[in-house]
């Protein structure tokens, strides 16, 4: 075991693989052949006396040990990436890589302008490298666990433990058909008859979140709010927005938001990080970022 923790590569390696779901699809995160790979986990399971992951015909996956090597090989991958953190900040330095990630549609946030916050981050902190990720809530939260991401802006409706959730800012959503919509035009129109229109839904909600927003059922599913758009946009379906994405189309007489008395819900959305990590330097100096261009679009 010792061995095996001596050459911490072949951890970053393991890690890696694990997280590309196999030695092929690691091939472009770690710039090694599939072959390179094979060596280098053949290496570790020798150092380890245990097998870690089936490979073959039927897939890639971990071992029940593997499984439980994995999660300790993150733990001890984080704890060396924050205390190589806490080094630089002795020296009154702050560099490495901030993995930041997102959900999509927030360029134009009202609440807080995200371009700005990294833009003012870099301006301080030159020397940090800035990698930003866009994904569903569920994987945003299971990347921080991982420590795949350092932090994570979103809506999550589930919560994981582990998990730390500061409360940022409400982001409105109402309900949209198009131009191209028969109800478009329509005024007065009845609760019953705009739950029976072809409804959009995020694959990331659950059938009770979709009853919560008033439909038993959805006609198609999308995982981002651009594709959300499109399908609203070509007249087929209805269906759930941020006011502030779709501005410029509403303005454009394209979209137009359905009996808002109705329909309509805000999302709170949140700073999230892993629990333990809230002192390290690269996270808290993005928090006191963020709070200050947070304070000034309240003004």
């Amino acid at each position: 075991m010792a061995n095996a923790l001596h050459d911490i590569r072949l951890l970053k390696i393991f890690a890696t693989v694990v997280q590309s779901q196999g030695f092929a699809a690691a091939q472009r995160e770690l710039n090694l052949s599939t072959s390179a790979i094979s060596t280098y986990m053949s290496q570790l399971e020798s150092q380890l006396g245990i097998s870690l992951c089936h490979r073959g015909r039927g897939g890639f996956g971990l071992t029940s040990k593997g499984e439980m090597f994995y999660q300790e090989a993150l733990r001890i991958l984080g704890e060396m990436e924050g205390f190589e953190r806490y080094a630089a900040s002795l020296k009154g330095e702050l560099s490495g890589t901030l993995k930041l990630g997102m959900l999509d549609s927030l360029a134009n946030e009202p609440a807080v302008s995200l371009a700005d916050v990294i833009g003012a981050y870099t301006g301080e902190y030159p020397a940090v490298h800035i990698h930003l990720t866009v994904m569903s809530p569920y994987d945003l939260q299971l990347a921080i666990l991982e420590n795949r991401l350092d932090l994570a802006i979103g809506a999550f409706s589930a919560r994981m433990n582990g998990v730390v959730y500061q409360p940022l800012y409400r982001e409105q959503h109402w309900l949209y058909c198009s131009d191209r919509h028969p109800l478009f035009k329509e005024r007065h129109i009845p609760e019953e008859l705009i739950t029976q229109q072809r409804m959009v839904r995020r694959g990331y909600w659950s059938q009770a979140e979709l009853a919560r927003h008033g439909f038993k059922e959805s006609a198609a599913t999308v995982e981002s709010m651009e594709a959300q758009l499109i399908l609203i946009l070509s007249g087929a379906y209805i269906g759930y927005l941020p006011e502030h994405y779709v501005h410029a189309w509403v303005n454009q007489g394209r979209l137009r938001a359905l009996q808002p008395a109705m329909f309509g819900y805000q999302a709170p959305f949140s700073l999230i990080f892993r629990r333990g990590r809230s002192r390290e330097s690269l996270i808290q100096t993005f928090q006191r970022i963020l709070k200050a261009h947070m304070r000034r679009a309240d003004k």
